[in-house]
């Protein structure tokens, strides 16, 4: 968050603190400052700004449409599509934000084109035409001076705007030339080059702030002067040849793969959120969870955290979910009893995690994709149990504070049946809801094969007579206003006329979830699908109700309705402007790293550092994220970590004999990059939280943080325990991973928070954290007490394999040397067949070993067996060699944990006056 953001939301959150509240133009004021550009919303100027943004949108959906391909017309590849998307953000960026003007912003938005104006010349090979760089860099410096005014937008300002649009959109028009004359750059490439990368980098210090910018400028001062480095991490230097063509020539640089997943994924699913919102989407899921769970102890709290991940569903952005829900749930936490601080780190904890919510995560799920090489639905997968978890362990936190501070729910708008009538009708919705999918699921695998050429039609008829059925559903209803959350709140809204006035916003959900999970079809496609289906009900809800409730006045409710499509749209495509940006200039410090080769050099360091511990360098990886994540977007930073100290993370654990697969690190790099969200000093969605709540926004950062511990500590424990991200398992293995991770979270939670069943003394909260510990990891106790593998001398590896059960490993640890010629020593996991001798199983598997004296050496490893792909090759000396032993099950482990627990339980009941009361 930029300085002058910071003054804007501590100075609406004083405002705020006088009053109680914030109107909703100054919410407006503050999200624009921040998503979507705070300049250009109004006059002629914010007419064509939305003219451009509306454009941005409707090319995004056609290039993600089947429509170019069946028409052979308008079909873009890869990189002239990033050419265009950059072209569009940088346009965007330099129109809708305006230059901060503190004297940091200005020392470097002078200072970084006069350092890269002067690295760039002196980098030039002889005989290279330099005489235009010093100009450049003036021109850029002369227009920064002159200064960016909020209200207006300048000439010098227009020509930044046109000026790095032309040189996006160079490898759009030039494309054929340049792939002509690749790594031969002629004067006009690094022109264009030059001026591209300085405009881009000032970009981004408007929209997202100096960090970013500071780092890809660090990236680049190295690349150059990479000679004059430490020995650790000197490289021999590129020149500007070299640079021009990696980073803005190729895709190796700002087109690479991040701006590719901006361009083919993530706009879609922002675009696609923009549109739900717009419809009403958001303000019912804000509704139906307040209605559900209002009556509740700390009530709108845990209506919070529930409407937070239902908005998390469709949205990856922090700070539109914090003041998209925040706007009404904060007043109203604050009204049953939690103070202005707490209420708002409850609204960020709750928002923040939105980000890792399947099936809609943040940005950087996506380029998760491209990065670990998996399809989404993997990557969906894989993050759902720590997400789900993480939302309850929330909402009993929420529950533990309410308990403390002795708070009531709101009153009910109604009595409530017996329990035992309520869990009958809630096992028949849910049986409901299963009969449904399956006959949904059946019924699509027979429409299908049975009219292949027609089943799209039947399925949109389909779907279309259901939206229909849901509107005349919720006509019946009374509409759902948002209503005033400063208001007095008399009674709770009824929870069944409430879920029935908005059950079609469920329906675009529905088909993004079916078109990812059931159909696997990309991302990209999924997302366009949805949205041409939120579009479709952007254009006949307001029609169809008016018909529906008889209000007449249906050419108003079809303006309103075009009117809305429009207004999501150009939001959507606002939004996007911070993550295009962001994506970008990450390309930047991924090309130099690329181009350097200081990710092999930055494995020594942290080596060093760590000392080959895995945990030390899982801390540090936890601390850099964080550290990056206080001036970087989450995307930004999640590129930047996973390219420098991912691979670092998989090499040295299985130097370790830890196999970490690579999906577990880029999830554990994903959530320390949204803990950065929250982390005092510059938590931008806490500053949000607390313009909101009137409280101060650095102590609702440290509050928020404390409430945030939970996610903290889930990447370390998946890291170890694979199976909390369901790698490896049976779906009856799955649930009950699930069901024993909830009860570990939720007594992590009782201790970080010092309250169970009453308050916690020291020593039952060491007791709670062990026993979590336990549950999450039984593995650990139970291998001190049985090794679960046998150590055999390297020359019996053949009757060790013979030994291992068919279908497990052998882990062989070997020395040898890497690509580059140094010395390395790893595990390798080799599994083993069911021939019927070691030697066989050991031949099959690809290896031949020859005896050099003592040693056992690696004579060959066959290509493409399962030993080459272990990573073992000819020449290798095995150290050690581990094989499977037959050791009790590790849930043993539970009975003493569970014991322990019983133990807090009967000392905290004791401490509990109504308990103490009951049992007398």
């Amino acid at each position: 968050m930029t300085q002058p953001e910071q003054q804007q939301a501590a100075a609406v959150e004083n405002e705020a603190a006088g009053r109680g509240g914030l109107s909703q133009a100054e919410l407006d004021e503050l999200v624009a400052s921040s998503d979507t550009g705070s300049r250009g919303s109004t006059g002629p100027v914010g007419a064509f700004i939305a003219i451009v943004a509306l454009a941005w949108s409707l090319f995004q959906i056609w290039i993600a449409s089947p429509i170019p391909f069946m028409l052979g017309f308008g079909v873009f590849n890869d990189t002239e599509a990033r050419s265009i998307h950059l072209a569009f953000a940088i346009f965007l960026a330099f129109a809708a934000f305006p230059a901060a003007r503190t004297r940091i912003q200005l020392a470097l938005g002078v200072g970084v084109p006069l350092i890269l104006g002067t690295l760039f010349f002196i980098s030039a090979k002889a005989g290279t035409p330099v005489w235009w760089i010093p100009i450049v860099s003036l021109a850029l410096v002369a227009a920064i001076l002159l200064g960016s005014p909020k209200d207006r937008i300048p000439a010098w300002e227009w020509a930044l705007a046109v000026l790095g649009a032309a040189t996006a959109l160079y490898l759009y028009v030039y494309y054929k030339d340049i792939s002509s004359r690749v790594g031969a750059p002629i004067l006009q490439d690094f022109v264009v080059s030059v001026i591209g990368l300085m405009i881009l980098l000032e970009a981004t210090r408007r929209a997202l702030g100096p960090a970013l910018m500071i780092v890809a400028t660090v990236f680049l001062v190295y690349t150059v002067l990479g000679p004059y480095m430490p020995e650790i991490i000197a490289h021999k230097g590129n020149n500007l040849s070299e640079i021009v063509n990696h980073q803005w020539i190729t895709t190796e640089g700002v087109f690479g793969i991040a701006l590719g997943v901006s361009t083919s994924f993530v706009f879609l699913f922002v675009l696609f959120g923009s549109l739900l919102d717009k419809a009403g989407a958001g303000n019912y899921f804000i509704q139906v969870a307040f209605s559900l769970m209002g009556h509740m102890r700390g009530g709108p709290a845990k209506a919070a955290v529930v409407s937070s991940a239902m908005t998390g569903l469709i949205s990856g952005s922090s700070i539109a979910n914090v003041v998209t829900t925040g706007t009404f749930t904060i007043p109203l936490m604050k009204k049953v009893g939690f103070s202005a601080e707490k209420a708002g780190a409850v609204e960020v904890a709750s928002s923040v995690n939105g980000q890792i919510m399947p099936p809609v995560m943040g940005a950087a799920a996506f380029l998760m994709v491209e990065y670990v090489g998996i399809p989404y639905f993997d990557v969906v997968r894989h993050a759902f149990v720590p997400a789900v978890i993480s939302y309850i362990a929330l909402v009993y936190i929420v529950h533990l504070e309410a308990m403390k501070a002795g708070m009531e729910g709101l009153p009910r708008a109604y009595t409530p049946k017996p329990i035992v009538q309520r869990l009958i009708g809630i096992a028949f919705t849910i049986a409901v809801i299963c009969a449904v999918s399956l006959a949904v699921y059946y019924g699509m695998g027979w429409i299908r094969p049975t009219f292949p050429s027609a089943a799209g039609y039947i399925v949109f008829a389909f779907l279309s007579a259901v939206y229909v059925g849901l509107l005349w559903i919720a006509s019946k209803e009374e509409p759902l206003h948002l209503d005033d959350p400063n208001a007095p709140v008399t009674a709770l809204p009824l929870p069944g006329p409430t879920i029935r006035a908005g059950l079609h916003y469920i329906l675009p959900v529905v088909v993004l979830v079916w078109a990812l999970m059931v159909d696997r079809l990309s991302p990209g496609l999924s997302a366009f699908w949805a949205t041409a289906y939120m579009v479709f009900i952007l254009l006949t809800q307001r029609p169809l109700m008016a018909i529906l409730r008889g209000e007449g006045d249906l050419g108003g409710a079809i303006r309103k309705g075009v009117s809305d499509l429009f207004d999501g749209l150009i939001t959507g495509a606002r939004n996007m402007i911070g993550i295009g940006i962001a994506t970008a200039t990450a390309g930047i410090i991924v090309g130099a790293v690329s181009q350097t080769g200081v990710g092999s050099a930055l494995a020594d360091v942290v080596e060093v550092l760590s000392g080959g511990n895995i945990l030390a360098i899982l801390v540090l990886t936890a601390v850099l994220s964080l550290i990056l994540g206080m001036g970087l977007p989450t995307t930004a930073n999640y590129i930047v970590v996973s390219a420098l100290l991912a691979p670092v993370i998989v090499t040295l654990g299985q130097q370790n004999g830890l196999i970490v697969p690579l999906i577990a690190v880029h999830l554990f790099v994903f959530y320390f990059g949204i803990m950065a969200d929250v982390t005092p000093p510059v938590g931008l969605a806490s500053f949000a939280a607390a313009a909101v709540s009137g409280g101060d926004p650095i102590r609702t950062g440290v509050v928020a943080f404390f409430y945030s511990l939970r996610t903290a500590a889930l990447p370390f424990l998946f890291i170890f325990n694979t199976e909390l991200l369901l790698i490896d398992v049976t779906w009856a293995q799955g649930v009950f991973v699930f069901v024993i991770a909830t009860i570990a979270m939720l007594l992590f939670a009782a201790a970080t928070q010092g309250w169970f069943l009453a308050r916690n003394r020291i020593y039952e909260s060491v007791a709670l954290l062990f026993i979590a510990f336990t549950l999450f990891r039984p593995g650990f106790w139970m291998d001190m007490i049985f090794p679960p593998y046998h150590e055999v001398a390297p020359a019996e590896i053949a009757a060790a394999a013979g030994e291992t059960p068919a279908g497990e490993d052998l882990r062989i640890r070997v020395a040898g040397v890497n690509d580059l010629g140094d010395p390395i020593e790893f595990v390798a996991l080799v599994p083993m067949g069911s021939e019927a001798t070691g030697e066989e199983r050991l031949a099959a598997a690809g290896l031949a070993f020859r005896q050099d004296g003592d040693k056992m050496i690696i004579d060959d490893a066959a290509f493409d067996s399962p030993a080459q792909k272990a990573g073992l090759d000819w020449d290798q000396e095995v150290l050690r060699v581990l094989r499977p032993a037959s050791v009790p099950s590790k849930y043993w482990m539970f009975i003493p944990a569970l014991a322990l627990l019983a133990l807090v339980v009967m000392m905290q009941r004791r401490r509990v006056p109504g308990l103490r009361r009951a049992e007398a």
